[in-house]
């Protein structure tokens, strides 16, 4: 691990998003970014990693189950520590960013599991202060309606749940055992996201958000980036058996501990594997 007096990066000086889609990003809490994310080149050594991922799972281990495959996997670090993706995040949060998590989740053809309406905040409760998380959702395939793109609900990150809204438990298998409870949840306002491969959407992890079942016949991946200022405090003593934060660009202000994209850390993925943890 890393000290919190690591080495500041250069800050960026080429945002992504205007003024007017920052402020829109914080209204509605959600943004679309409908231009290519990485060059093609970039963009194919990202699909050809997470193609050499999925290939290695483990055969108990649902491909839309593949959670911070960073901690095992550290040439991932190539694109989660990329300009390309800070430089999108940096206008929401700021100059001094640290990446919280990753996720691939991958909804194979024909039998892809649904997500139930969730909000992300709501499993990282414990984990951080405040919270402050925006989500990089990078599409490795298209992501359409047909093959169970996410759907959200805008501007329910800012009611008065905040992010903290009631569950009930699930009878059907999906990627989550439990959901929003349906009286929490406006089905007349729901958006759905579609995204060409290599485009993203960026959302507040108070957001109320889901998608269907996969059963067509075209797979559904995508990579999901997490950043937090590092303005954020992270509780090590609670969680860092399980988790690591790591240093994105700029400095710590929170006094949190780091990660070192260098190496990977299989004792973590051993801890969360027997402790049934997850970063989502």
């Amino acid at each position: 691990m890393v000290a919190s007096s690591s080495a500041p990066t250069a800050p960026t000086s080429h945002p992504r998003l205007t003024p007017a889609e920052v402020a829109t990003y914080r209204q509605e809490g959600y943004h679309v970014f409908r231009q290519p994310v990485f060059p093609p080149a970039k963009f194919a050594g990202l699909r050809n990693c997470f193609e050499n991922i999925l290939d290695n799972l483990e055969s108990d281990v649902r491909p839309e189950s593949m959670d911070v495959p960073h901690f095992q996997h550290p040439e991932l670090f190539q694109w989660l520590f990329a300009d390309e993706i800070l430089d999108l995040v940096e206008p929401i949060l700021g100059p001094d960013i640290a990446l919280f998590a990753s996720h691939f989740i991958c909804k194979p053809r024909g039998n892809g599991q649904r997500v139930p309406w969730h909000e992300d905040s709501t499993y990282w409760k414990t984990m951080i202060t405040p919270m402050e998380v925006v989500t990089v959702w990078l599409a490795i395939d298209p992501a359409t309606t047909e093959n169970g793109c996410m759907r959200i609900i805008p501007r329910t990150h800012n009611t008065g749940k905040m992010g903290f809204s009631d569950y009930e438990d699930l009878t059907e298998k999906a990627v989550f055992s439990n959901e929003i409870k349906a009286a929490q949840r406006d089905m007349t306002k729901v958006i759905p996201i579609e995204l060409e491969a290599n485009q993203c959407s960026l959302h507040d992890a108070r957001l109320i958000h889901g998608s269907e079942a996969n059963t067509s016949t075209k797979r559904r991946c995508g990579y999901t980036m997490r950043y937090i200022s590092t303005k954020v405090r992270e509780d090590h003593e609670k969680v860092g058996q399980w988790h690591h934060l790591y240093l994105a660009r700029g400095k710590d202000y929170a006094g949190n501990v780091y990660g070192d994209p260098s190496r990977a850390y299989p004792d973590l993925a051993r801890f969360r594997a027997k402790h049934g943890k997850s970063g989502h």
